[in-house]
């Protein structure tokens, strides 16, 4: 059922925090192409047009196989700057405040594009978005499950020399058949190091991945996590003990993870009392940012006001920014509330 034009309004202007997206994710058809001209690359794909014809996956294997494409188009720094920058501006268009984004090195490194060139773009962009719009970034380097944990390991070597400006690691690609347990070495290393830690869990696989993420890897977040409810237990446990989910619905149903949004599980979960947020993991390819995944839960689920506004909250309080801005942030959403009211 569609939401009135106000309860819209409210949602999109309500402060917000992004968890789950990934940088390469946020690549739009036309800058692909005008990143791959720069670069003198040629795509397999004659235009904008026929390469957005091809955004239709089967799973996330056939996902991952166009998403690798487009990384073929970042090669300098000025690349890196120029892809976070225009995500970022969209986010200052949506009313995000604060955002938490997914790198990757182990892409680049088989392309002999070192990290130092990733990091320079970043960096300069965390930069310039704090002081045009306000927004405050962070940055989780995730490392292909698929690629294996020694991978991972020698990965993280890179990682030590960015601890000042990476501030967690995970974990992401291919789920099923890269059990948390194989990643435990580098999660203990991390941990030690003083990374905060999330895991892609319960995505396409089973809900013992997430019991692993938290049992083994004791990550502080689950990116994902939609099969934890398989087992009432560990969905349980999850609310107790506060651990956030990163739900990410227009993913679900362009994987394929989910039938359609009316079965998914956001609202449930809410209504167990998860820490459970709202983001849109690769918003280019499927379909919508941030607001747009949040209208559209809210429209197949029905989700009432406080619900938008406990979403709001949780997307502040599931962040690793510190308590002080936490509090500041949280209060911004229930002063917009307050003032949706008058």
């Amino acid at each position: 059922m569609a939401i009135d034009k106000n309860f819209e309004q409210f949602i999109r202007e309500i402060p917000k925090a992004e968890l789950h997206v990934h940088l390469e994710g946020t690549i739009e058809a036309e800058m692909m192409f005008r990143l791959a001209q720069r670069n003198q690359i040629k795509l397999r794909f004659a235009s904008v047009s026929e390469l957005k014809q091809a955004y239709e996956f089967n799973d996330l294997r056939d996902f991952l196989i166009l998403y690798t494409e487009g990384t073929r188009v970042m090669r300098t720094a000025l690349d890196f700057y120029d892809v976070a920058m225009a995500y970022l501006k969209k986010m200052h268009e949506q009313h995000v405040l604060h955002t938490e984004i997914f790198i990757d090195f182990q892409t680049y490194l088989k392309r002999n594009i070192a990290p130092d060139i990733i990091m320079e773009g970043l960096e300069l962009a965390v930069k310039d978005a704090k002081e045009q719009w306000g927004i405050s970034v962070l940055l989780i380097l995730c490392f292909l499950r698929q690629l294996g944990p020694e991978s991972a390991l020698n990965t993280f070597q890179h990682v030590l020399r960015f601890r000042g400006q990476i501030t967690g690691i995970g974990l992401a690609s291919i789920e099923n058949g890269f059990p948390p347990e194989l990643y435990r070495q580098v999660f203990d290393l991390a941990r030690n190091e003083g990374f905060k830690l999330v895991a892609h869990a319960g995505e396409e696989g089973p809900w013992q991945y997430v019991e692993g993420s938290v049992d083994v890897l004791k990550v502080d977040r689950i990116d994902h996590g939609n099969n934890s409810c398989q087992n009432p237990e560990l969905a349980l446990r999850i609310a107790k003990m506060q651990i956030p989910l990163t739900l990410c619905p227009l993913s679900n149903i362009k994987l394929k993870n989910v039938d359609k949004l009316e079965n998914h599980s956001a609202k449930k979960m809410l209504e167990k009392g998860m820490l459970v947020t709202i983001n849109s993991d690769d918003p280019s390819y499927f379909g919508g940012y941030i607001n747009e995944n949040l209208i559209a839960i809210s429209e197949a689920l029905d989700l009432t006001k406080q619900q938008i506004i406990t979403l709001a909250k949780n997307s502040f309080k599931a962040s690793f920014i510190p308590e002080e801005r936490k509090a500041e942030l949280i209060k911004l959403v229930d002063n917009y509330a307050n003032g949706s009211n008058k």
